[in-house]
């Protein structure tokens, strides 16, 4: 590259690597990874950084245009337990929410069901004798000295962050807003979150589980923000850095630091995002999104161009990944199902004598056997290099070799227990993990009233494309997209991503008898606030676009059903247009509507954004058909075939390679199962088609 100004970058902190892409305004890229250092997340950004500058031979400097990050470092915060000593300050009588939960049992009939402890322990629960009615009045104030007093006692207790929750307060945060202010006079020092701004929403539990967890980790978000913030202008980077959040846009570091509850998904929202991206270059519609990384494995559904967006999402399920088993989060995410299934997911054999895969993940630290890095349990890494589907001399570029001989040891010593040797154990392996990601996409799918089987499949992360074509096989799609960049996708969709904000709140009423004038300023208030953080990331005024939705239900129904509003109908308090965008909503999901039944209006959705920036990768360009590389035994068949292995940057447009095949980049292995036929498209991307 010889342009000195006019690059983007974008970089993705995941559970194994740290990935990286610059990228110029021109289409050119630069793309790298390095293992990510969970001690020092951002040792692991900059050493990534600095080998893409390096190999594009510019210096911070020429980055002018934006710099974007995504980052697993919330969900490791939750997930480890890493957060400081957070309280719960709720209303008198109501200390109890966090243990309670919803009083919902997932699985009726498993007596051995687990949901996770609480991130504030029962003896740091405190409570406020104050009260809100449900229609927002306000009973009883907070007494100011009460307050000042319970901050007292939370400093003598060693708290550092507290999270207040009070009753209804989603309809009136007055209260919570005079008890932040006193527990600040007392205690200057301390992180607080109030529920009224991070998830005003009905529903106590959910409510109260997302401002935990707000509080719980803004101690640790906002100085690894502006640490980030300090160092990217020390180094001369010139641009504030924007990041990405779980629902699919980007904000300023002053809204994420704030509300570190939005970035719990912000990789797989961008890998997601991504998915769009290619859905639509490619002129695909409907897509399903394939990315497995080296921890986790995550599938998106691809409607109409866009991802699916929820209202609501679970972090940290500790039983066998089961809905109900985690922490429900009120805030907008791209819906996707995410299962530990990864490169780094650990094999092993269970009290039944059966071969299992994950959850739990060897992550970078020690990593897989074959990473030399102290491992010492078989995972699906060292399945594939025993299997031949990685080159353990080529591994990133041949910058990390791997220990083969290590994986086949690890493996055969877990084929001992199954009475068989290295090689079948690893086959074995293979085909475990394969089946739980398509499981996993079945159920996601179906849940949502998709119908999955024959939609076209796009593979990326580092261990997506290795085994995207037997998923691919299972779940009876017939064509398979590995996109350009495919190992660092996610990294890639941050830069295709908009600055977005979305803000909810609740607001029950009938539809009959709603109250017109007093919705149009309770939207007008998530304007004010979505425009203030779209000016915060660099959007203009004129480029802000905002789209409005409603969550409502039948009279009688406890569950909502979400339908995109026109904001002409709430200008013009239109009601029986608000009903029918309700209806055909309820109609699509559920295949029928009961238009007798009153409805009742639950929740008011607003998402504001800026443009879609523009990042499609430049058009490949003609070319001799290459011939392999090289030749090597892969073990996936029982017969163990000699495959040829091709380099994909010598690939020309419209190249046909029949299957079976191996072919390699960078940073990752696109695999071709024999059946499957791989043709290069004019994008860079390899489409494969898998024979009727």
């Amino acid at each position: 590259m010889t342009a000195t100004s006019g690059f983007a970058l974008a970089v993705d902190i995941g559970g194994t690597f740290t990935d990286v892409v610059l990228r110029h305004e021109g289409g050119a890229s630069v793309t790298d990874k390095t293992l990510t250092t969970h001690r020092n997340l951002l040792e692991g950004f900059f050493r990534a950084v600095e080998l893409a500058l390096d190999r594009a031979g510019i210096g911070p400097a020429a980055v002018t245009a934006v710099t974007v990050h995504a980052t697993t470092l919330v969900t490791n915060a939750v997930i480890e337990r890493r957060g400081p000593p957070t309280a719960l300050l709720a209303t008198r009588g109501f200390r109890d929410v966090l243990s309670i939960r919803n009083e919902h049992r997932y699985d009726m009939f498993d007596p051995q069901i687990e949901f996770p402890d609480p991130l504030v322990p029962d003896a740091l629960v405190y409570t406020l004798d104050e009260r809100t009615h449900a229609d927002g009045s306000v009973a009883k104030p907070v007494d100011a000295a009460e307050a000042s007093a319970l901050a007292r006692r939370m400093q003598a207790d060693g708290v550092q962050a507290v999270g207040i929750c009070l009753l209804n307060a989603y309809r009136n945060g007055a209260n919570e807003q005079a008890a932040r202010t006193a527990i600040l006079a007392a205690a200057p020092g301390m992180a607080v979150t109030l529920s009224s701004e991070v998830s005003p929403q009905i529903r106590e539990y959910p409510r109260a589980s997302t401002t935990v967890m707000n509080a719980y980790t803004q101690p640790i978000v906002a100085p690894y923000l502006a640490a980030l913030e300090a160092e990217l202008a020390r180094r001369g980077f010139p641009n504030r850095p924007l990041i990405m959040l779980s629902n699919g846009g980007v904000v300023g570091t002053r809204v994420a630091g704030g509300f570190p509850v939005r970035m719990i998904e912000s990789g797989p929202a961008a890998g997601a995002l991504a998915a769009a991206h290619f859905s639509a270059v490619l002129d695909l519609p409907r897509l399903l999104s394939f990315d497995m990384g080296g921890t986790t494995a995550k599938a998106c559904l691809i409607e109409g161009g866009r991802p699916l967006v929820a209202g609501e999402f679970e972090v940290d399920r500790r039983y066998r990944f089961k809905p109900g088993s985690g922490f429900p989060i009120t805030i907008p995410a791209v819906d996707m199902i995410e299962i530990g299934a990864g490169g780094g997911s650990i094999a092993r054999v269970d009290t039944l004598g059966l071969l299992k895969v994950g959850p739990r993940s060897a992550g970078s630290e020690p990593g897989p056997v074959c990473y030399g890095r102290g491992g010492t349990q078989p995972t699906v890494t060292d399945a594939d290099v025993v299997l031949g589907l990685l080159d353990a001399d080529r591994f990133l570029g041949g910058d990390m070799k791997l220990d083969r001989a290590g994986a086949e040891a690890a493996l055969g010593a877990l084929g001992a227990q199954l009475g068989t040797d290295a090689v079948t154990t690893a086959r074995g392996v293979f085909e475990v993990v394969c089946e739980q990601m398509a499981g996993a996409a079945r159920a996601h799918a179906t849940d949502r009233g998709l119908d999955w089987r024959g939609l076209p499949m796009l593979a990326f992360g580092g261990a997506g494309p290795v085994h995207a074509c037997r998923v691919a096989e299972l779940l009876e799609c017939s064509r398979l997209v590995f996109p350009p960049m495919a190992s660092v996708l996610s990294a890639f969709g941050t830069l295709v991503s908009p600055v977005r904000l979305d803000l909810v709140r609740s607001a029950l009423a009938p539809l009959a008898a709603l109250d017109w004038a007093a919705t149009r300023a309770l939207v007008q208030g998530m304007e004010t606030e979505g425009r203030a953080a779209l000016a915060e990331a660099g959007v203009r005024a004129a480029e802000a676009m905002l789209e409005l939705a409603v969550d409502c239900r039948y009279r009688g129904q406890q569950n909502e059903v979400t339908a995109d509003l026109p904001l002409a109908v709430l200008a013009a308090g239109d009601a029986p247009a608000l009903r029918a965008a309700f209806e055909a909503a309820y109609q699509a999901l559920y295949g029928l509507t009961l238009p007798d039944v009153p409805l009742e209006v639950v929740t008011w959705r607003l998402a504001a954004r800026g443009p879609i920036p523009e990042a499609s990768p430049p058009p490949a360009t003609g070319g001799v058909p290459a011939a392999p590389r090289t030749h090597r035994r892969v073990a996936v068949e029982a017969a163990g075939p000699e495959v040829p292995v091709f380099d994909r940057a010598t690939l020309a447009v419209g190249q046909r390679i029949a299957g079976p095949a191996i072919i390699e980049e960078r940073e990752t292995t696109l695999v071709v199962l024999r059946g499957w036929t791989a043709c290069v498209h004019a994008t860079g991307a390899v489409v494969a088609e898998r024979a009727a």
